[in-house]
């Protein structure tokens, strides 16, 4: 009742969310243009609200979309169900799914608040490629998640995890 009244200027000078505020969601790319989502459905399991839809699909050597045997064929967002929880994010294995500090979300029509995989994938920025590709960051998924980015092209040149604690055992698969 004391305080200063506020009064913004809305659709002119928009305000700036705080940094951490969970806006739309973005599926992300790794730097070669591959998807990072691997279509395991986590997301959707772990959406209280049920707002996530994922069909996942086989990657075959001639269509690749991710590193890994998957790949979300069909993904879907319903944001008139979605409560901006962040569970999904948490969920996920790959990191593939984020929040963007968007928050303009009205729409004419709730179809229209049902995004699709291409209106949630990232930009392709420079130097990625269009999927579908063959993998151009190692020879293996492994090296698109264990940290072979640092040195990109080369498996054998990777860098061990930084979980991992000895040597002996990623030589050896554990068992030292």
């Amino acid at each position: 009742m004391f305080r200063k009244v506020i009064t913004t200027d809305y659709p002119f000078s928009p305000p700036t969310p705080a940094p951490r505020y969970h806006g739309r969601h973005i599926l992300n790319r790794h730097p070669d243009g591959l998807e990072k989502c691997i279509g395991c459905e986590l997301c959707a399991w772990a959406c209280p609200a049920d707002a996530i839809y994922v069909e996942g699909g086989d990657n075959t050597d001639e269509q690749r979309f991710s590193p890994g045997e998957r790949y979300a064929k069909i993904y879907q967002i319903n944001y008139t169900r979605c409560i901006f929880c962040g569970l999904c994010i948490e969920a996920c294995p790959t990191r593939s799914l984020t929040m963007s500090n968007e928050f303009e979300l009205a729409r004419d029509s709730r179809q229209d608040l049902i995004f699709t995989k291409e209106q949630l994938l990232a930009p392709l920025l420079e130097g990625m490629e269009q999927p579908p590709h063959p993998m151009r960051l190692g020879e293996t998924d492994k090296d698109y998640y264990l940290g072979a980015l640092t040195n990109p092209g080369t498996s054998a040149g990777a860098e061990r995890a930084p979980w991992s604690t000895n040597a002996a055992e990623d030589a050896t698969g554990g068992a030292a």
